[in-house]
């Protein structure tokens, strides 16, 4: 019995001993491979509609290029970053420099907007979240914003000005400028515009130049995007086809991102789940959501507010900061400002 003993022993010690030395990095990628694709977390309608809420009245192609550049969270901070540090440069020299970066066409594309750029760098939990409902809930997401845009006109704040034409095509709200080579971005209060008040998404804070202090629509920044049309990333090469489930359109075709930050979980298996060079991946649920797997890399921390995760929910309009009556970085022609008229 006790040889029985000493054989059985001897034997499991040599099966450790051989299993031990197996590549253990391949079994890890054998176990990784058989585990499903983690579930998408579903923003609810109304949750989308708050996400969507401080952009849903911009000019369709400006929304374009937000949501685009939004899967960028990273690079938008860079730009930012960059267009504080050049402030020197304006017009063709700007679009000259600009064009030499690195970055996604759609962040160059606002670069002609300086104080959107500046405002989504700020509100980075925002944009980021932004980005990430753009590529897993796109129909959703278009879906909120024209549910947005049915209630600012129902509400009496959305229509047709010098500054931007408004059209109903079918049940769509389209949303364009009024001349050709300047861009006017409307100042609204994105939580009061709608004819009742909306809960702030936590943690957004309204950048000086793009925030109405009160209901209504005024126009004060027109932005001149003439020197930026010779390239490539220029206004007149984006749209949003309203008409395809909510379909960027980058020079006549369906835009595709390949952030490694924001990722598109409907292609998991393709793109995979991790941002090796800025250590970003998932992140865990939020207060809009239980379980499941989202992937707002720069959820996690403030540039320049506070991250949705540690954010008081519910928070009123009312009695908080607003930055209505500031001047916004922004430029008509040579580089001056142009003003648009007053509220409606």
């Amino acid at each position: 019995m006790k040889l029985l003993q000493q054989c059985m022993a001897l034997f499991i010690c040599w099966c450790l001993v051989m299993v031990g030395g197996r590549d253990p990095f391949a079994l890890r990628a054998a176990e990784s491979t058989s585990q499903p694709p983690p579930q998408a977390v579903q923003e609810s309608p109304e949750q989308l509609q708050q996400l969507v809420a401080p952009i849903a009245l911009y000019p369709d192609t400006l929304i374009a290029q937000i949501l685009a550049a939004a899967t960028y969270p990273e690079q938008v901070v860079e730009a930012e970053r960059w267009i504080e540090q050049h402030k020197a440069l304006q017009g063709a020299q700007r679009a000259q420099e600009v064009d030499k970066q690195s970055w996604d066409p759609s962040v160059k594309a606002l670069t002609q907007f300086p104080a959107v750029l500046a405002n989504m760098s700020q509100n980075l939990a925002w944009t980021s979240e932004l980005g990430d409902a753009h590529l897993n809930q796109q129909q959703d997401l278009t879906q909120a914003i024209q549910v947005m845009r049915q209630k600012a006109k129902d509400a009496g704040n959305l229509n047709t000005t010098p500054q931007e034409k408004v059209k109903t095509k079918g049940q769509t709200i389209v949303i364009e400028p009024a001349a050709t080579d300047v861009v006017y971005v409307p100042e609204y209060d994105p939580w009061l515009v709608y004819g009742y008040p909306l809960a702030v998404f936590p943690g957004w804070y309204p950048y000086p130049g793009l925030f109405l202090d009160g209901p209504g629509i005024a126009f004060g920044l027109g932005f001149g995007i003439g020197f930026f049309g010779g390239f490539g990333w220029g206004w007149n090469h984006w749209g949003y086809d309203w008409h395809h489930g909510g379909r960027v359109d980058y020079n006549h075709n369906s835009y595709i991102s390949h952030s490694r930050t924001i990722v598109n979980r409907n292609s998991f298996s393709e793109r995979g789940n991790f941002n090796r060079s800025t250590g970003a991946g998932f992140r865990g649920s939020s207060p809009h959501t239980s379980g499941g797997m989202r992937s707002g890399a720069f959820s996690g921390f403030s540039h320049g507010g506070t991250a949705r995760e540690n954010s008081f929910r519910g928070q009123s309009s009312f009695g908080g900061f607003h930055g209505g009556g500031f001047g916004g970085g922004g430029f008509h022609g040579g580089g001056g400002f142009h003003g648009g008229g007053g509220r409606r």
